[in-house]
């Protein structure tokens, strides 16, 4: 598998988060590359936070328990940006939408730059960047404390603004989804805003990579019932989709 700069590194991250460490030559094989230039791109990755170095390699920093919104981007990026081009189909224009937190949300912002008479509602600092100078969109942002890994806005301020506003769709991602447990995120005070968020419009619109399905996380945010409709990848078990299913959730997948 022979890959571009750009493309090369985005899978050393992909490779990081998912094995923890990487070995130089292991990385060599895995991309079809010499040592010498994964040595040049590891450098480099150095740089970033949330990465250190070994012996023959790097890993992620296990002294920073969480990772960002941004390093978590690169995990399944390519079902990340295809979900996120599959959900922004659903939205249009004229319509009130709510745009929660997290990588996957932040790819359905990404492709909706070219709508007019949108109005969207964040509290999403990387979504507010995105959508900061379009003029097809009016821009509400909740406020709130900070939440630095996630640049997401959440506490009692987000709750108060949100009981001030309405909206036709709400669009967010979650860490947990499992047909018999529910939808689950493992941060708790952003899973108190969930709650609110789960019933905060008419249709709920989960977007969730398929490693997200099946997984059971800390802190409860609804039942499955709660989820109209879940946009995912082509990866998704296909147990796991009937049971969905037969929850009365209308998934969409989004194919390569």
């Amino acid at each position: 598998m022979s890959v571009t700069n750009a493309l090369r590194k985005e899978k050393i991250r992909e490779y990081l988060l998912h094995n923890r460490k990487a070995e130089v030559k292991d990385l060599g094989r895995y991309l079809n590359t010499s040592e010498a230039t994964i040595r040049r791109d590891l450098l480099a990755l150095l740089k970033e936070s949330g990465f250190k170095r070994i012996r023959g390699g790097v890993s992620l920093d296990e002294t920073n328990t969480e990772l960002s919104v941004a390093q978590r981007g690169y995990f399944q990026a390519d079902k990340k940006r295809r979900i996120g081009r599959k959900a922004a189909e659903l939205v249009h224009d004229g319509e009130v939408i709510f745009l929660g937190t997290g990588s996957t949300v932040i790819e359905v912002a990404k492709n909706l730059t070219e709508r007019r008479n949108l109005t969207i509602i964040t509290n999403s600092l990387p979504i507010i960047n995105i959508l900061v100078d379009i003029p097809g969109i009016d821009l509400v942002v909740t406020g709130g404390a900070l939440r630095r890994p996630e640049l997401s806005f959440i506490g009692h301020i987000v709750e108060k603004a949100l009981s001030e506003l309405r909206a036709d769709k709400v669009i967010i991602g979650i860490q947990g989804i499992h047909p018999d447990r529910g939808l689950t995120n493992e941060f708790l005070p952003e899973a108190i805003l969930d709650r609110v968020l789960v019933h905060f419009a008419p249709q709920l619109i989960i977007v969730a990579d398929s490693s997200k399905l099946g997984k059971i996380k800390a802190s409860f945010v609804g039942g499955i019932e709660d989820m109209g409709m879940l946009v995912t990848d082509s990866s998704i078990d296909k147990t796991i989709l009937s049971d969905l299913e037969r929850h009365g959730v209308h998934v969409t997948v989004a194919d390569g």
